[in-house]
């Protein structure tokens, strides 16, 4: 017999077990989001002064259906929220992009090493991403009239336009147009006037002008004295005094666009286009501001603080920073030695305690082992008692019984919907359900399991004659087998 008309029985119209990724997971995404963990309150906090947490959950307990439920749950609370308390949110998970760019950036020998690669990582790289990925979903939002509403611009002051800008050319990382056009049509939307930078080379040109045309006019176009004023000295050293003060702001620019482009280490800035942004910025509003143009955190605390100052003023009091998929990346090679050395600089008390600011760190449970190893000094940086620490998303065995039957009754149409215990055979008892699936652990291995225990139930049975319910021997079957393998997979991993 077929799975379809195994469920079709039941009223399912589709198997609600054949995901495995809520990244990918539909039945997920569209049905079954407001399904949560049991530490859901300790990590989600209150939307109107975020908090930091520190989850630790194996492959498969719901770390990133956790993330997609926090970005649900924020836009539910913005769309209700006072404009003071609504949340910004930065997905800070795609880490390929950025461990790419800071290795390219590496001499050849370290760049091929991933250990040295990690070695050479510091906060202020994290920090540097945190702002990339912030600053480029600002503007596009900025840029696009749908997703954000242009009115409330008008709360931005001068200060905060001219962070918006600086921020905008050292770390908007889009690609979607060339980096220049964009910048200005920022400009252009947020009001800062860049017209106002470019005085010293109209004074060069009217300068420059002035004595052309002086000379040509005092001789009344008589070319042979035009061509010796032309041929003197000192007509050059006018010019050139003239466009002296511009000259200095080029070279400023550049080496100011020179400095950022070498510190920015995950990002790829074209230097000739940055020092041409900066040159469309006026003097005055470079005075005195901190740009990422050394390797150090300070500076990127200051810049975390004017962007915070700018959403405040679109209407924005908080922000959440969401770190996952930590064992994805492939120069990690899901490593565990690998993934501490790249989470740890994050684990700093005055970085996760900013005010406004709340880091959600999803993380392997397996770095939880060498987080107990630290010394003093390093719990003392951290503070992670101050933290709102989850060891362990760990999921009961009713738990994953009302995630079933949730998943179950988001894929039907029949009231009331079908639950796990009807599609098993009474002789399986209520207990020794239970008990098989505290042994699962995850939603992960619960929708492994089903899915494998369903369609070798299915196998069994013909079409002509078919079977409704899931017979003892075939469950126990398939859970020893689904066992056994899942400890030789554990024992390949802590192998490794």
């Amino acid at each position: 017999m077929r799975t379809d008309d195994f469920f079709n029985h039941y009223g399912v119209t589709r198997n609600p077990f054949a995901e495995e990724d809520a990244q990918t997971d539909q039945v997920f995404k569209s049905r079954c989001r407001e399904v949560r963990h049991p530490a859901w309150d300790k990590v989600y906090g209150s939307p109107n002064d975020p908090a930091t947490s520190l989850v630790f959950g194996e492959k498969g307990a719901g770390k990133t259906a956790m993330r997609l439920q926090i970005v649900q749950a924020v836009g539910k609370h913005n769309e209700t929220a006072k404009p003071e308390d609504r949340v910004w949110v930065i997905e800070y998970d795609d880490f390929n992009p950025l461990l790419d760019r800071f290795a390219d950036r590496l001499p050849a020998r370290k760049g091929r090493d991933a250990h040295r690669v990690l070695e050479e990582w510091k906060l202020w790289d994290h920090m540097d991403g945190v702002l990339s990925i912030a600053i480029t979903d600002l503007v596009d939002r900025l840029l696009d009239k749908t997703r954000l509403d242009r009115r409330s611009l008008k709360n931005l002051d001068a200060a905060q336009r001219r962070d918006l800008m600086l921020l905008a050319a050292c770390y908007d990382d889009s690609t979607a147009e060339p980096q220049s056009q964009r910048w200005k049509r920022l400009a252009s939307v947020v009001g800062y006037p860049t017209w106002l930078a470019s005085g010293w080379f109209w004074i060069g040109v009217a300068i420059t002008a002035a004595i052309l045309g002086a000379i040509v006019l005092f001789h009344y176009w008589d070319w042979y004295h035009i061509k010796s004023w032309l041929a003197w000295p000192w007509t050059y050293v006018a010019i050139a005094a003239g466009w002296a003060p511009w000259v200095v702001k080029w070279f400023s620019r550049h080496r100011r666009a020179w400095k950022v482009a070498s510190n920015v280490r995950v990002l790829r800035r074209d230097r000739g286009t940055l020092a041409g942004l900066l040159m469309r910025v006026r003097t005055e509003d470079l005075e005195n501001q901190p740009l990422p143009d050394k390797r150090r955190t300070d500076d990127r605390y200051e810049l975390l603080g004017k962007l915070q100052g700018v959403l405040r003023s679109l209407g924005y009091g908080g922000v959440m920073v969401l770190v996952d998929r930590v064992d994805e990346p492939h120069l990690l090679g899901g490593r565990v030695e690998a993934m501490r050395d790249f989470v740890w600089s994050m684990l700093d008390n005055k970085f996760l305690r900013q005010p406004g600011l709340g880091f959600k760190l999803l993380l392997p449970a397996e770095v939880l082992d060498y987080l107990n190893r630290e010394d003093r000094d390093f719990h003392q940086r951290a503070r992670l008692d101050k933290q709102n620490v989850i060891p362990s998303l760990d999921w009961t065995a009713e738990a994953l019984s009302d995630l079933a039957n949730a998943r179950l009754a988001a894929c039907t149409e029949q009231d009331p919907p079908p639950m796990l215990r009807d599609l098993i055979d009474p002789a399986v008892s209520d207990s020794r359900l239970s008990e098989a699936l505290r042994s699962l652990r995850t939603p992960r291995h619960l929708f492994k399991f089903l899915f494998r225990l369903i369609s070798t139930h299915c196998n069994q049975h013909p079409d002509s004659d078919p079977a409704w319910k899931i017979e003892p021997q075939t469950f126990e079957a398939v859970l020893a087998v689904y066992a056994r393998e899942q400890a030789s997979v554990d024992r390949g991993l802590a192998a490794s």
